[in-house]
C-alpha cells in the first residue's frame, strides 16, 4: 500500500527552532513518498504523517537504526544515496513493510546546513503485484503444459496401438477429457482477462437473479445428478439487479461447480436469494462438503490457489473459478465473502448492488408491464421486511 500525502495529512513540526525555507512543509505535504527531514543533531525536523504512522519516527527521532546510518553517511560525503529496506513497521500489526529508500543532503545554503532529506516509499503492494504476476506465468505455465503433455503422449499411445481397437477407443476418450480440460481452461484465462480489470460492467442491463439461477443450476444439474448430490433453490423471488447476466451466471456456476466438486455423495447444494437494507443483494451458495482450512481462506480467491491440488485436478478444476468469481463480482460493484468450517461444509455469498429505482421503472428488461410491476412490488417488500 502506498503512503499518499493527502490534504489531511499535514507535516508535524518538531524543533520549533529550527530554521527552514518558507515552503518546505507544503513541498513535503504533496510526495508521494513519507518525508523526514533532519538535523545536522540527526533530530527530525519535519516529518509527514504517513512516515510517523509507518512508525518511521519516534519522540522527535528517526526510529530505524539502518536509515540513521545511511543519513549519518549522506551527511559525511554529500551525495545522494538510495536503496532498498524491509523495515518491522506499527502501521500493518507489525508485518514487515518494503520501503524504496532515497536520502539527500538539502545543501549548505538551506537552513543552518547539515540538513539531510529522507523519503520512503511504501512498494509493498507494488512487489506483491510482481510476485504474484511471476506466480501466474509460472502457474500458467505448468497449467498448460500439463494437458499438452498428455494429449502429445495418449497421440503416441494411440498410434503404438493402431491394432485393437478397444485401446484406440479407451485412449481416445482420455483424449477427449484433456482437450476439454484445455478448452476449459483457455476459456477461463479469456475470461479473467476481460474482468480482471476491475472496471465497472460497460454495458449494464436490469437482470432477474431469478433467470440467474435457473440458468446456472440447469448447466450444473447433470454433474450433480450423477454423483445424486441435489441443487435446491429458495429465498425470495422477482430480486433484479443492474449488470451483465452472462457474468453473472459465470460466476453463480463456478460456485455450483465447486460445491459440487467438494461434497459427499447424495448431499445438497442449496443456492438462497435475499434482500438486505441498504439496496444489496445476496445470492448464497452452502454446500455440506470437506470445508476449508482457516489458512487458506484469505487465498482461496487467487489465481491457481488450490486448497487440494490433487482433488481439484481429479475433478478437472482449472484453478480459476473463484478467481472469476471475486472479479465479476467488483466489476458489479459487490463483493464475495466466504464462511468454512472443515467437515462442515462452505457457504459463498455474492453481496450486489439492487437495481436502481428509476431503471426499474425506465428499464427496457424482459418481460410485460405487469411482470415489471410484480418483481418491483416483490423487490419493495423484501426490502421492507429485511429492515424491519
Amino acid at each position: 500500500m502506498q503512503a499518499v500525502m493527502s490534504s489531511d495529512m499535514s507535516v508535524s513540526e518538531f524543533n520549533a527552532d529550527a530554521k527552514l525555507p518558507p515552503g518546505v512543509g507544503a513541498v513535503l505535504a504533496v510526495l508521494l513518498s513519507s518525508a523526514v527531514v533532519l538535523d545536522s543533531d540527526d533530530r527530525v525536523l519535519t516529518s509527514s504523517n504517513a512516515a510517523r504512522e509507518f512508525g518511521l519516527v519516534e519522540d522527535g527521532r528517526l526510529a530505524v537504526g539502518e536509515l540513521l546510518a545511511l543519513a549519518r553517511q549522506v551527511r559525511r560525503e554529500g551525495m545522494p544515496r538510495e536503496g532498498e529496506i524491509d523495515i518491522m513497521t506499527n502501521r500493518f500489526n507489525g508485518r514487515a513493510t518494503s520501503f524504496a529508500v532515497r536520502i539527500a543532503p538539502l545543501g549548505a545554503e538551506v537552513g543552518d546546513g547539515g540538513l539531510i532529506l529522507l523519503l520512503a516509499e511504501d512498494q509493498t503492494e507494488s512487489r506483491r503485484v510482481d510476485e504474484v504476476r511471476r506466480d501466474f506465468v509460472a502457474n500458467i505455465s505448468h497449467e498448460l503444459k500439463t494437458p499438452v503433455g498428455a494429449l502429445a503422449l495418449l497421440a503416441e499411445t494411440v498410434e503404438e496401438a493402431a491394432d485393437d481397437p478397444e485401446a484406440v477407443l479407451r485412449f481416445a476418450g482420455r483424449m477427449r477429457q484433456e482437450a476439454a480440460r484445455l478448452t476449459d481452461l483457455v476459456q477461463d484465462l479469456i475470461m479473467l482477462s476481460r474482468i480482471q480489470a476491475a472496471e465497472p460492467v460497460p454495458d449494464p442491463r436490469p437482470v432477474l437473479l431469478d433467470d440467474v439461477q435457473a440458468e446456472a443450476v440447469d448447466r450444473c444439474r447433470m454433474r450433480a445428478s450423477v454423483r445424486g448430490i441435489s441443487l435446491e433453490v429458495s429465498g425470495e423471488r422477482g430480486i433484479a439487479v443492474l449488470g451483465d447476466e452472462d457474468l453473472l451466471v459465470t460466476a453463480l456456476r463456478n460456485l455450483l461447480e465447486n460445491a459440487i466438486a467438494y461434497s459427499p455423495d447424495k448431499t445438497r447444494v442449496l443456492i438462497t436469494t435475499k434482500v438486505l437494507s441498504g439496496g444489496t443483494a445476496e445470492i448464497s451458495v452452502t454446500d455440506q462438503g470437506i470445508g476449508i482450512p482457516e489458512r487458506d481462506r484469505e487465498r482461496i480467491f487467487e489465481r491457481f490457489y488450490r486448497v487440494d491440488p490433487a482433488r481439484s485436478r481429479a475433478t478437472g478444476g482449472t484453478g480459476l473459478g473463484l478467481a472469476i468469481v471475486k472479479h465479476v463480482t467488483a466489476a458489479h460493484g459487490g463483493n464475495v465473502t466466504v464462511w468454512s468450517e472443515e467437515g462442515a461444509g462452505s457457504t459463498f455469498t455474492l453481496c450486489l448492488p439492487l437495481r436502481p429505482r428509476r431503471s426499474m421503472q425506465n428499464g427496457t428488461d424482459r418481460g410485460s408491464q405487469d411482470q415489471r410491476a410484480r418483481t418491483d412490488h416483490a423487490a419493495a417488500r423484501s426490502a421492507r421486511e429485511a429492515g424491519t
